[in-house]
Order: structure tokens, then C-alpha cells, then sequence
């Protein structure tokens, strides 16, 4: 197995996780801080977490130039989470 198929075989792991489970969570939580409820420690936990994973996979979105649209979209969406989740614990 060659680096390029390893790469394709990631990514496809990476889209599929994405799609399924973390783009849907995430974008629940974007509603949640949108009308202006405070985060759960299981939310925040989760975004921890995806924090983390995401940061392992900065190397793979080096590498692959068209994933980098999609993870500058998904990093996106985490800071409008977290700065609108910091603005209603500031307000709290």
C-alpha cells in the first residue's frame, strides 16, 4: 500500500466521520449557542475532543490540498461555536 492510497483511505474515513457523526453534532451545537443556551460539559467535552482529532490530522490536510476547504469550513464553524458559546458564559 503506497502513502497516496493510506492518504485516500484516511480521507474517506475522515469524510465518513464527518458526515455521520461530528457535522451533526456540531451543527446541533450551533443552534443550541445560536439561541443563546450555555453549553453542556457533554458538549464541550465533544468539541474537545474533536479539537484533539483534528489537530492529528493536520499533516493528511498538508498533504491533500483539497481537503483544506473543507477543514478551513469545519474550523470555521468550531469558532463561531466556541466564541458564541464564551460570549453567553461572559453574560451569564
Amino acid at each position: 500500500m503506497t502513502d497516496l492510497d493510506m492518504d485516500l483511505g484516511l480521507i474517506e474515513v475522515m469524510l465518513e466521520r464527518l458526515e455521520k457523526q461530528r457535522l451533526p453534532r456540531l451543527l446541533d451545537i450551533q443552534k443550541k449557542v445560536d439561541k443563546g443556551t450555555s453549553l453542556n460539559s457533554l458538549d464541550i467535552d465533544f468539541l474537545e475532543n474533536v479539537m484533539k482529532d483534528a489537530s492529528k490530522l493536520i499533516p493528511l490536510i498538508d498533504r491533500v490540498p483539497e481537503c483544506q476547504t473543507l477543514a478551513a469550513k469545519v474550523i470555521a464553524l468550531y469558532k463561531d461555536i466556541t466564541e458564541k458559546a464564551l460570549q453567553i458564559e461572559k453574560s451569564s
